[in-house]
């Protein structure tokens, strides 16, 4: 509680092939933005669904971009919608279609407990980029 949570969602661009209207077809979905919804009624958007500390070159509990501070005790069902935008190629180059096929996510539990302190190996001073410092 009152630390940041860092979110982060895996989206990636993808294709699938098939047939339409009797015709073969590709379809190339590309993430345009996630948005989050940490369970609490808040939300997130995100164009690329964040970056964890470690990627990021960053101390754990540092705040992000998708990043997100509890205020209140509890278990909480976070989740997610990943907004594609579509393509479709019938053999003749990509076409856009028009708007966005927004998939969500399933929950994803978090359980919020109360942050008294944090256990480390050396002082903020000793270890400047340690957690919490």
């Amino acid at each position: 509680m009152g630390l940041p949570t860092n979110f982060v969602v895996r989206a990636a661009e993808h294709t699938a092939t098939g047939t339409l209207f009797d015709l073969p077809v590709t379809v190339r979905f590309t993430p345009q933005e996630v948005t989050i919804a940490p369970g609490d009624g808040s939300t997130i958007s995100s164009g690329l669904g964040g970056r964890s500390w470690g990627d990021l070159g960053a101390p754990q509990f540092t705040p992000t971009d998708t990043s997100h501070s509890y205020t209140e005790r509890g278990t909480y069902s976070a989740s997610a919608v990943i907004h594609y935008r579509a393509e479709v190629d019938f053999g003749r180059g990509w076409r856009p279609v028009p708007g966005t096929l927004d998939i969500a996510t399933g929950p994803h539990l978090v359980r919020v407990l109360e942050a008294r302190s944090t256990l480390v190996e050396r002082t903020c001073d000793e270890g400047p980029r340690g957690p919490g410092c």
